[in-house]
């Protein structure tokens, strides 16, 4: 048996450099864990660090690095879907593990990717790249195998739950916390990613997979962020007994599977409403399980670096093994991933809340409510303020789950009456249930 195991590090940022820190730190328990030593023989980087274990190969030749003889797992931290796809695909060609903590990249090419890696008999670990230091990879593939999984939903994204707690918590605008979330390093100078859910987007896709045994398909996410949610929202919202939070839902129904990421009320009182700051959190119902609940850091130095570490500690168990196996990159074997349908927008079910902004009028509610009766919408409650200075009233209504489809229907209605002056404000509204 080999009792060293060869790592690269490509990428030296926060991540990769939080990597090579715990490796340092924690050697001693890794090694009473794993009964090998870890040793970091190469790091991928465009600028020499003198800061570094003058014994590690310092280069930016990421190629060379995967076919080194002296590498049996090569760690994936550069980000971004161009190089990081090169090198990793290049890596498993040379018959080398990979850990990698890039959810872009595995949205967008994970079933070639983890294809490959069967083909050449390797593994692709990437618990990092979902809810940072949360261990849910590894829970919904294996903690949870023996159930079968019927929705989950989750903060699956820093940097928009910060906002939301801080509108919420503050009653401070969007515009406002964004700058700070970028003063403090949680958002990029282009928050794009984050504000309008695509990275929460990338994650659910995953997340999905491996619930239901269905190929990664981030291209059939609905995707839509907080940049639209108002400060006044959020106040009658909390006034109603609810919290607005940016999630990811993964849904099984009858005719095919829901993936969403978007805002929702959800009940003030629910554990996920009280998931604040930059923490994320993910929530499971399975049977016979019932409802589970995942809680840490999404995200920073330390929380990935535990995840990416923690499979660098499992894939040693591959590596050792006398008939290497391991469980499937899906969760399911390859040939039983299922081809059951993701539902299109017009066909998702939840339940809504609308704000209306209406001329002080007799009959105007008593439209509204028609319309939404027509079109089988049922209403659970209605919240009417006092008129502005400028003549103007603010309705909001929650009604019950419905076809997205027959709300569109009746918003178009709605907004075409003529004391209906804006557009209707909706946000989807969850109960967990």
């Amino acid at each position: 048996m080999n009792n060293t195991i060869n790592l690269a590090v490509l990428g030296l940022g926060t991540v990769g450099t939080g990597v090579l820190n715990l490796i340092k730190d924690n050697i001693n328990e890794l090694t009473r864990r794993s009964g090998h030593q870890l040793v970091v023989t190469h790091a991928g980087t465009r600028r020499h660090r003198n800061d570094i274990d003058p014994s590690i190969h310092q280069t930016a030749d990421l190629m060379a690095i995967t076919e080194a003889e002296d590498v049996d797992i090569v760690i994936e931290v550069i980000g971004g879907t161009d190089v990081a796809y090169e090198v990793i695909t290049h890596a498993i060609r040379h018959k080398k593990h990979v850990v990698t903590a890039n959810k872009a990249l595995l949205a967008k090419h994970g079933n070639e990717i983890f294809k490959l890696a069967e083909e050449h008999g390797v593994q692709v670990r990437y618990e990092a790249a979902v809810a940072g230091g949360i261990p849910i990879i590894k829970i919904v593939r294996e903690a949870l195998a023996a159930n079968k999984i019927d929705w989950l939903t989750g903060i699956i994204n820093g940097t928009g739950n910060f906002i939301m707690t801080e509108m919420q918590q503050k009653n401070r605008k969007f515009g406002e916390v964004l700058a700070e979330a970028q003063a403090l390093g949680y958002a990029e100078a282009d928050p794009t990613f984050d504000v309008e859910g695509i990275d929460a987007a990338h994650k659910l896709s995953l997340l999905a997979s491996i619930a239901f045994g269905i190929p990664v398909q981030f291209d059939k996410v609905y995707c839509e962020g907080i940049t639209k949610i108002s400060l006044q929202d959020v106040i009658y919202a909390k006034e109603l007994g609810y919290t607005i939070k940016h999630l990811g839902f993964a849904i099984r129904r009858e005719h095919g599977i829901e993936l969403r990421v978007h805002p929702a009320l959800i009940p003030s009182q629910a554990l996920l409403a009280n998931v604040n700051g930059v923490k994320n959190a993910v929530m499971i119902d399975a049977h016979p399980l019932g409802q589970s609940l995942y809680y840490g850091d999404g995200a920073g130095a330390g929380a990935t670096a535990s995840a990416v570490v923690a499979d660098v500690m499992d894939l040693i168990y591959v590596i050792d093994a006398a008939t290497p196996s391991d469980v499937p990159h899906l969760a399911f074997i390859p040939e039983e991933l299922s081809d059951i349908g993701i539902l299109p927008s017009d066909e998702m079910t939840s339940g809504f809340y609308l704000r209306l902004t209406v001329k002080d009028e007799v009959g105007v509610l008593a439209n509204t409510t028609r319309i939404l009766s027509d079109n089988g919408i049922n209403i659970d409650a209605i919240l009417q303020r006092d008129a502005h200075k400028s003549g103007l009233v603010p309705i909001i209504i929650l009604t019950l789950p419905v076809l997205e489809k027959q709300m569109n229907t009746a918003i178009s209605q709605i907004e075409a009456l003529g004391a209906v002056v804006e557009p209707v404000v909706r946000i989807r509204l969850e109960s967990l249930e």
